[in-house]
């Protein structure tokens, strides 16, 4: 699948990154927005970790919204949300592009959105869920018990013609205290002792040309052996919002690709963003065992002595 954003939605997005952004022109903008078809949450086997627009709306005051957007959190974001560039969860000093920040650097920046333990913590990003899946799993790796996302993201709140505020809101420092669960992700030598090993699918999300080697975003190219593939983003429609799949268009692809629920499913791609987005795709279906590798192509592709086919 090929999704791009439909031209109107990048204007928005141009406009919230002007100087000078008047929430008149995003209203007008967002109100040629075509909708697409939304699927209930209730129709996934975790359809809880999956809010619409309307949820979002009616309860505003009992979450921590946070805003993962790259661009226009300024020109105007949901009401009441935080701000967080999802570049910001990555450790600068790890010799591995991408990988999270530890524990304790971890707890500090979640705490500076205001998030405590039992915060219920909402994500969004433009539409794709992309940079949300990326702090989803993030906080579920590091223990929190309660983060869900936006279905369609920004994208979606401006079609359905939500209110959009300017406005930051006043932060308090949160309680959440970060505690890694190893259960929820794979190491490198965790990902060579599973090739080969039928109890396990080694899940690359990424696009065609990265998986067959042409087009190259490490030292080599090419994919982990065994891997079947299936992009990230295949979950999403075609439609100009980005919604989820139906769960049975989903359970579709991920047999197809050889993903079974008795297995444990190592999800990557070149820095677990997209990696992530399939590890939420598959909590929402309601499958248990998945462990993404967070090292992916940034270590794997980089490493002289990984086995690697094309």
């Amino acid at each position: 699948m090929k999704y791009v954003l439909p031209l109107i939605i990048m204007s928005v997005l141009l406009m919230a990154c002007s100087d000078d952004p008047s929430l008149e022109e995003i209203d007008e903008a967002s109100a040629d927005i075509a909708e697409g078809d939304v699927v209930d949450a209730s129709a996934y086997e975790n359809g809880h970790l999956l809010v619409d627009v309307d949820w979002v709306e009616e309860n505003q005051e009992d979450v921590v919204l946070v805003d993962l957007r790259r661009e226009g959190y300024e020109g105007g974001h949901i009401p009441g949300a935080v701000h967080l560039d999802s570049g910001e969860l990555n450790d600068p000093d790890n010799p591995i592009s991408g990988i999270l920040k530890d524990e304790d650097t971890f707890q500090e920046l979640i705490q500076s959105l205001g998030i405590d333990n039992g915060s219920t913590v909402i994500a969004y990003d433009d539409g794709d869920s992309l940079q949300a899946a990326r702090l989803f799993y993030a906080l579920e790796l590091y223990g929190h018990e309660d983060v869900r996302i936006v279905n369609g993201g920004f994208t979606a709140w401006l079609t359905e013609g939500k209110d959009v505020s300017t406005d930051a809101p006043e932060v308090e420092t949160g309680n959440f205290t970060a505690q890694l669960n190893p259960a929820l992700q794979t190491s490198k030598e965790d990902v060579q002792n599973n090739i080969g090993n039928e109890s396990a699918v080694i899940l690359d999300t990424r696009s065609e040309g990265e998986y067959d080697g042409s087009d190259v975003r490490a030292e080599r190219g090419g994919h982990i052996p065994g891997a079947p593939h299936l992009e990230w983003t295949e979950a999403l429609s075609d439609d100009d919002v980005p919604y989820f799949k139906d769960p049975e268009a989903l359970e579709e692809q991920f047999a197809a690709a050889g993903v079974d629920r008795d297995k444990t499913i190592i999800p990557y791609c070149q820095t677990n963003v997209r990696g992530a987005h399939s590890y939420f795709t598959l909590r929402l279906l309601g499958f248990d065992d998945i462990k993404p590798y967070e090292g992916s192509w940034a270590e794997w592709g980089n490493d002289p002595d990984t086995d690697i086919e094309s």
